[in-house]
């Protein structure tokens, strides 16, 4: 009977050995499968992480390309704005100067045709040195002659210069140019004592003269007329 139960015993402790062996084999495979779940989350934690960081800094490279880029296409932008405000400025001072010396010489040619003229009927004189009675009449007409010559001759050169002066102040400066041209100097500032048109208002700080005809000027660093648009004085 003792035997009987000491075999039951014993095939209790191989059942239960069994169980507890599988079961600590379930237990093993069960931890190992969590740690490889652990380790591939993290993995591709890590992946992710890796890739997001990747492309931010890909972003911000080309970021830093574009503006770069568009830096370089601003700077050269303005370089060639300031070539073709400098090729326009100078065309424009080479034609006023061309038309203020074409002016200068019409002026000369007419004076010197006029002075010829007035000369050619200058008062004839007998060999005793008075006036002949048969140019007397002659010769009061050749001195009004020779005076009206001469003053629209002077007129004309005048108003001549007055535009040429007026159309090449007109010519658009530079924000350098002008500023340079406002300085007042010592000679600027004998020149506006000299004025004698009334002062009308000023621009950016210099006294605005308006001439007989309306024209608006203000003194120059060398005490010339710069004249500017009525719209600009202030």
């Amino acid at each position: 009977m003792k035997s009987k139960i000491h075999e039951i015993q014993l095939k209790t402790i191989k059942t239960m050995s069994k169980k507890l062996i599988l079961l600590c084999f379930v237990f093993v495979l069960s931890n190992m499968t969590f740690a490889q779940d652990v380790k591939e989350k993290a993995t591709k934690a890590k992946s992710k992480t890796e890739k997001a960081a990747a492309a931010k800094k890909e972003k911000a490279d080309q970021l830093k390309e574009e503006k770069a880029k568009a830096k370089k296409e601003a700077a050269k932008e303005a370089k060639k704005t300031e070539k073709e405000v400098k090729a326009k400025t100078t065309k424009a001072k080479k034609e006023v100067e061309e038309k203020a010396t074409k002016v200068e010489k019409e002026v000369k040619a007419k004076t010197s045709k006029a002075k010829k003229e007035t000369e050619e009927k200058a008062t004839r004189l007998k060999k005793d040195g008075t006036v002949d009675k048969r140019f007397k009449d002659a010769d009061a007409k050749t001195k009004d002659a020779k005076a009206a010559a001469t003053g629209k001759a002077k007129a004309t050169e005048g108003k001549a210069k007055a535009t040429a002066n007026k159309t090449a102040a007109k010519v658009k400066k530079t924000a350098a140019e002008e500023k340079e041209d406002m300085k007042e100097t010592a000679v600027s500032k004998a020149a506006e004592k000299k004025v004698a048109d009334k002062v009308t208002g000023k621009y950016k700080g210099k006294k605005v003269f308006t001439g007989p005809r309306g024209g608006k000027y203000y003194i120059n660093k060398n005490g010339n007329k710069t004249y500017i648009d009525a719209d600009q004085e202030e």
